[in-house]
């Protein structure tokens, strides 16, 4: 019970603040000697952090007309993640990655990056600025997060940073740049574990769905609080500190 709690806390709060849950997912479980996760119990996480994000949006969702724009930019802006991370996921690439020694070095760099995207002037809104030439680029940036410890929140952030949009609305963006990437994920293991007859909810699951969507709800309503009077130099702090330990850890 007490993994279950740490891991479902881990992807509830780290999948939307910029410091990358698949990272801090491999940390806890390296160091702690968790045993490995099943697919099931990592579809029952992502799907807790879906619905976070559909309550929280509830009101866009159900006004789709008005926001109709939107929701097909950020589509768009989702195909070359799940593209690539298609094929990344179909020849073993990505466990390749998966080593504290690349999560160190990737934690600092993109911690960076962050820091130097918030120096940028801002005052764009998704409501009024957010086109196909920003969901263009936002969708390549963000195949940049495949790679552990770069942080898919954190790469989004800086990406809309960087095309001018404020701290709150670029948090808004990469919520809803969530929405698709933790459907299919869902969507996506769900298909396999029922075509290898896997498809059996235990608690274990359910109290993993219920703990990720509580924590991934409280996150996003506290981080948007957060960035109306903040901006991310804490999370670059953090970032620094966790790669540089890491980098010791890996290299000693």
């Amino acid at each position: 019970m007490f993994e279950v709690i740490v891991v479902s806390l881990t992807q509830g709060i780290t999948e939307f603040l910029p410091v990358s849950s698949s990272a801090h997912l491999i940390i806890f479980s390296d160091l702690l000697n968790f045993t490995k996760s099943s697919l099931l119990f990592d579809v029952s996480l992502h799907i807790g952090s879906f619905l976070a994000v559909i309550i929280y949006f509830k009101k866009e969702i159900i006004n789709f007309i008005n926001y109709r724009k939107i929701f097909i930019l950020i589509l768009i802006a989702s195909f070359p993640t799940m593209i690539v991370g298609y094929f990344l996921i179909k020849y073993n690439v990505i466990d390749n990655l998966r080593t504290l020694r690349i999560i160190g070095w990737t934690t600092i760099i993109f911690g960076i990056i962050l820091y130097i995207s918030d120096k940028f002037k801002a005052g764009k809104k998704i409501e009024n600025n957010f086109n196909l030439r920003s969901s263009l680029f936002l969708g390549i940036m963000q195949t940049i997060s495949l790679i552990p410890g770069v942080s898919r929140s954190g790469i989004t952030i800086s990406a809309s940073r960087l095309l001018g949009y404020d701290r709150v609305n670029s948090a808004k963006i990469s919520f809803l740049l969530s929405l698709p990437t933790l459907f299919a994920v869902s969507i996506y293991g769900l298909k396999t574990l029922y075509e290898d007859n896997k498809l059996q909810l235990n608690d274990f699951n359910l109290i993993g769905l219920i703990l990720s969507f509580i924590f991934s709800y409280l996150t996003i309503i506290l981080l948007i609080k957060f960035l109306k009077n903040f901006n991310f130099l804490l999370f670059v702090i953090y970032r620094i500190i966790l790669g540089v330990s890491l980098i010791i850890y890996t290299y000693l």
